[in-house]
């Protein structure tokens, strides 16, 4: 297994993010903006029984800002921006072509709404084009909407419910998650790695903060990636889930740096409007996430 070297960003989910804000101390300090740039390679993995393999780099780049509005309600909004380069061993994969390079722009807003201390509701829609270079990205769009409501206990600790209405490429779904925050010790937190989205629910992951600066984590989540490999409605969606180990590193009050050992596993590639499925090696990976907040 070959793995390329990698730059990742962190990926901070929205709804923790508006309820941190929107439960902070008056007079606390938070940031209105953040800006990410993301890098994560996987290993070579044989896709189907034919010998075919594939090697897949992301660039990934974000742009996020939230502010409360008032004492009950808060405005967030995120810009995205990825390049999936996908290496194949072989020119065709089912009986088709294969492609090189997928765009993806994405794009958010969340509104956010706290009628008392331990109540919050979240309205976050979302737009998404995704599409192979031998496709148009006007005829790949996606949208949808996720509605959830957190719990704040009087310890600070949170934990909410949400589902998403997403109309992807050719396909309607929902997305039912579990966003939560739960701090067990001083230094154990349980959280979501993931924003919950296109790409699948939020996942959870289990942090330990040796010191302020230094802290580590393990987790896992099921990740979907669709988009559109030919105009005349073919697309393609790979469906697997990753486990990972993390180790971050806060640099100073607006730098942090993570980094990732992941392995992705049960994963399948489903080609439409030929509704064939392929089954995907399992493989390894590796990331290494930046993210600056003014």
């Amino acid at each position: 297994m070959q793995i390329k070297p990698i730059l990742m960003t962190s990926m901070v989910v929205s709804t923790m993010a508006l309820s941190s804000y929107a439960y902070a101390k008056p007079g606390k300090q938070y940031s209105p903006l953040s800006v990410s740039v993301s890098r994560i390679a996987t290993g070579t993995a044989e896709v189907g029984e034919q010998g075919n393999e594939l090697q897949r780099d992301q660039w990934m780049f974000d742009l996020k800002t939230g502010m409360p509005l008032n004492k009950q309600w808060m405005i967030g909004a995120k810009l995205g921006y990825d390049n999936l380069d996908y290496d194949w061993t072989s020119t065709s994969i089912a009986g088709r072509q294969t492609w090189d390079k997928i765009e993806r722009y994405r794009a958010s807003v969340s509104l956010s709404y706290r009628p008392d201390d331990h109540w919050m509701f979240i309205l976050a829609p979302k737009i998404q084009y995704a599409a192979s270079d031998n496709a148009s990205l006007s005829n790949a769009q996606s949208y949808g909407a996720f509605l959830s409501a957190m719990y704040r206990f009087g310890s600070g600790n949170m934990i909410g419910f949400g589902v998403g209405y997403l109309n992807d490429i050719d396909e309607v779904r929902t997305v039912p998650f579990i966003a939560v925050n739960w701090q067990i010790t001083d230094k154990l937190k349980l959280g979501n790695p993931f924003s919950a989205g296109f790409s699948g629910p939020a996942g959870l992951e289990l942090s330990y903060a040796m010191n302020p600066d230094w802290d580590f984590g393990v987790g896992t989540s099921k990740r979907t990636n669709r988009f559109l490999i030919a105009d005349d409605e073919e697309t393609a969606e790979i469906d697997e889930w990753v486990s990972f180990a993390r180790v971050g590193w806060k640099v100073n009050s607006s730098f942090s740096v993570n980094g990732y050992a992941g392995y992705f596993f049960n994963g399948e590639l489903e080609l439409n409007p030929q509704n064939s499925k392929e089954e995907i090696e399992s493989q390894g990976a590796l990331a290494l996430d930046l993210t600056y907040k003014f």
